[in-house]
């Protein structure tokens, strides 16, 4: 069966045809097409049978009229992902169920493509799943790790929005786990002051701002490492109300305590430090998510080795400090 993908194409099912899955059959026959757009169009009906929608499970039947749309798809769905990137992907799965999936994301991934970006999180879980329609319901930062949540059919997605904007009674809880330059000595402490963008050296960046976008973050000491006479970091608790753009690296530099590894908003003398005893990356993990649907669901994404080692040799450092004096 040859098809012009540039045009609309009307297909006659034959008895030798009848059958077949229609996902199965497009998948056959429409060669180089990624599943991925495959799926999306039979999903938004833009791939009729007998001018009516299908599911990708309906079996063909003999004189079934099929309407196939130009098929353009975006180079990101023909882009090839890395098996290896895939598979990291799928073992990052920390819970699943029919309405949602949650990722404890690793640092260094985007959420989406875009900025020179060829893929993303979606991306990737729509290339593992090009029969669910994927969907975000939140974005964390390329470089902060843990929690983040995708659901599986538009029901889910719109009543975790409801949630996330406080359209409910009870709402989505967010606790973050950072490692901050310096002493945190301010107890439990909430930070309620807005952020709005700013363009500085052809970057967008956001800031603190009384007249910006209302953003809260609650944060609380767990421990608090000093290395020497005049370096010291906190390992904080942060849970946030609010989900602005880059909100707890904003509030953290505001308090007078980046987030470590922040090259946006943090100190470039800590940074270089705190990069030479071995940390990489930005300390920023999302630790959990309280989901209060009819069973409330708790999900906790464990912080990487890579974190886990680095506290480790700060409690081993801070050690050696008190000794020496």
């Amino acid at each position: 069966m040859q098809l012009d993908q540039n045009k609309v194409n009307q297909v006659s099912i034959s008895e030798a045809q009848s059958g077949q899955r229609i996902d199965n059959f497009l998948l056959k026959h429409l060669k180089g097409v990624p599943k991925s757009h495959i799926y999306r169009l039979l999903r938004s009906g833009q791939i009729r049978v007998n001018s009516g929608r299908k599911k990708p499970h309906y079996k063909l039947q003999a004189d079934d009229k099929l309407r196939i749309p130009p098929l353009h798809f975006s180079d990101s769905e023909s882009a090839q992902i890395p098996r290896p990137v895939l598979e990291s992907v799928a073992n990052a799965i920390i819970f699943e169920n029919d309405d949602i999936i949650a990722i404890n994301k690793p640092s260094g991934l985007a959420v989406h493509k875009g900025s020179g970006l060829r893929f993303g999180i979606i991306e990737i879980f729509r290339q593992l799943r090009p029969q669910q329609e994927i969907e975000l319901v939140h974005r964390l930062d390329r470089d902060t790790s843990g929690c983040l949540l995708l659901t599986k059919n538009r029901q889910a997605l719109t009543l975790l929005h409801q949630l996330l904007r406080h359209e409910k009674i009870t709402h989505i809880e967010k606790t973050y786990i950072a490692l901050l330059d310096g002493e945190w000595l301010h107890g439990r402490r909430t930070i309620d002051i807005g952020i709005s963008k700013i363009k500085r050296s052809g970057e967008h960046l956001m800031q603190a701002d009384p007249h910006g976008d209302r953003a809260i973050s609650h944060f609380e000491p767990i421990e608090i490492f000093r290395l020497d006479a005049n370096i010291a970091c906190s390992l904080v608790k942060i849970t946030i109300e609010t989900g602005r753009t880059h909100q707890i690296r904003v509030h953290a530099q505001y308090s007078g305590h980046p987030v470590i590894g922040d090259n946006k908003y943090g100190n470039k003398q800590s940074n270089r430090f705190f990069r030479e005893q071995g940390l990489k990356r930005l300390f920023l993990h999302a630790q959990q998510l309280y989901l209060p649907l009819g069973a409330p669901i708790t999900i906790d994404a464990p912080l990487s080795n890579e974190l886990d080692i680095f506290i480790a040799q700060l409690k081993t450092e801070q050690t050696k400090s008190r000794r020496a004096r």
